[in-house]
């Protein structure tokens, strides 16, 4: 069950996105890439940026912060996946610079190819 606090919390996350999260917001945003994505989604005790629920993708932008994070970042991304989740990770340099690039990246993981 998500508290109160960590729902306000996603929803004070989503009033002020960063400069990259608002900038892949719009390529995912409103099934651009044929799959519904939400943002600032709690799960578990984490709240994840982008969150594909039906291709159990999460998106995760790093800025700054995440160089001296690292350990926990890797911790959270293996609890995530042991919950079902593929998990990506970006910087938010990458986001602005590279945008073509991630999404594209994105999609692959939406869609991927039968071997």
């Amino acid at each position: 069950m998500i508290s109160a606090e960590t729902r306000q919390y996603s929803r004070d996350l989503r009033k002020n996105s960063t400069d990259a999260e608002r900038r892949l917001w719009y390529f995912l945003r409103a099934n651009r890439l044929g799959f519904k994505f939400k943002r600032q989604v709690p799960i578990k005790r984490f709240i994840v940026d982008f969150l594909c629920n039906e291709k159990r993708l999460i998106v995760e932008l790093d800025g700054g912060q995440h160089q001296t994070n690292q350990v926990y970042d890797a911790q959270r991304t293996i609890e995530l996946n042991r919950c079902g989740f593929q998990v990506l990770r970006f910087w938010n340099t990458d986001v602005l610079r590279e945008t073509a690039v991630v999404v594209e990246i994105i999609r692959k993981a939406l869609s991927p190819t039968l071997s």
